[in-house]
């Protein structure tokens, strides 16, 4: 069996996902190459990018009148996009301030359009998400932009905001964790390395009206209607992210999908936060309504017992515990790879390594 990774990104992904690319990686479906050295314009790669869209169409029941694209940049290349596709220099963008990744977000957007902060979370110290009664929107915004999970952080919204403008998510870390009603939002972008594949791809999923919308600055790169009349193929996509990632989505729905998928996630999240609550010695901030089901931060009473934590949990085959730079601390990831047995061994240990530091 192999260690337990618990890496908030690039996360850990499924085992038999990792084998078959294995197998196929010298092959790929009896071509004679590897999935890297065909073209991404071929029949072959055609026929796996459509049914990658059509698996993840499938998962999140997509409408009709959204599209799919997959795009490079990560992220932080749509904290760009979002504006220069939405929004024109001198109109006004509606952002909630949760933590570092919406934070970073709206810094980036103050390059290109003007930025309203709506709400933010300083009041609780980056604790609990302001409430749905308190945004202050403003009217006729571009757009109301949020970060439904915090990676850094684990804060996550327990509701979806309410907008006249249209709802653009950064759900990198949450989606595919189980069920959205994706006509809710305008616009969902997501950096694979967390639920949907490895690094290099981002999925952007846009509703069809936002792209009439005129993106005169936006690099073609980065433009949303040229990238949809191309079906993500204007430039040599990461074609190898975009393989793996159809491979995902096929485990996942072999899975039982997202239903499912939820009912584990929140399972495995409710045990490592009965593990932390209950113990005398752990200790995690956020306010329980705002957990977040992907990511769990926890203290332990002494700075000085975090090296060895991490230390000891990696001999005893759990990884990548160490907390964010920023906060320190330690954090748990658990994505849709994560078992539950991988949860099971990390209380366990916990348990050990308190009783012999209390």
């Amino acid at each position: 069996m192999r260690p337990f990774n618990f890496s908030p990104g690039p996360a850990t992904l499924p085992d038999e996902v990792l084998e078959q690319a294995r197998d196929e990686l010298l092959d790929w479906h009896g071509s004679g190459a590897s999935i890297m050295e065909v073209s991404h314009r071929g029949r072959d790669f055609g026929a796996c990018a459509a049914e990658a869209e059509a698996d993840l169409r499938a998962l999140l029941a997509i409408p009709d009148h959204y599209r799919v694209l997959f795009l490079q940049g990560g992220a932080t290349g749509q904290f760009a996009a979002v504006p220069l596709n939405l929004a024109e220099a001198d109109e006004i963008a509606d952002y909630l301030d949760t933590g570092h990744w919406s934070r970073r977000a709206a810094h980036e957007a103050r390059r290109f359009c003007r930025v309203h902060i709506a709400a933010d979370a300083a009041a609780s110290n980056q604790c609990a998400v302001p409430e749905a009664g308190s945004l202050r929107l403003t009217p006729g915004a571009a757009y109301l932009h949020y970060t439904p999970n915090e990676t850094i952080g684990g804060l996550e919204f327990p509701y979806v905001p309410e907008s006249p403008a249209p709802l653009v998510a950064d759900m990198t870390s949450t989606i595919l964790s189980r069920p959205i009603e994706v006509a809710r939002y305008g616009l969902i972008y997501a950096s694979a390395q967390k639920n949907i594949g490895p690094a290099g791809l981002c999925v952007v999923i846009v509703r069809e009206d936002l792209l009439a919308r005129p993106a005169r600055r936006a690099p073609a790169v980065l433009n949303y209607g040229l990238m949809a009349a191309d079906d993500s193929l204007l430039n040599t996509p990461p074609t190898l992210s975009w393989y793996i990632a159809g491979l995902v989505l096929k485990w996942l729905r072999r899975q039982g999908g997202l239903a499912r998928m939820a009912e584990r996630n929140r399972a495995k999240a409710e045990r490592l936060y009965r593990a932390i609550d209950g113990s005398g010695f752990y200790y995690n901030p956020i306010a329980p309504a705002c957990r977040s089901w992907m990511n769990v931060p926890f203290t332990l009473p002494r700075p000085g017992l975090d090296e060895p934590f991490v230390a000891e949990a990696a001999h005893a085959g759990l990884l990548h515990l160490k907390g964010h730079r920023s906060v320190g601390g330690i954090r748990a990831s658990l994505y849709n790879a994560m078992p539950p047995e991988g949860v099971d061994a990390l209380v366990a240990f916990m348990d050990d390594f308190a009783h012999r530091h209390r």
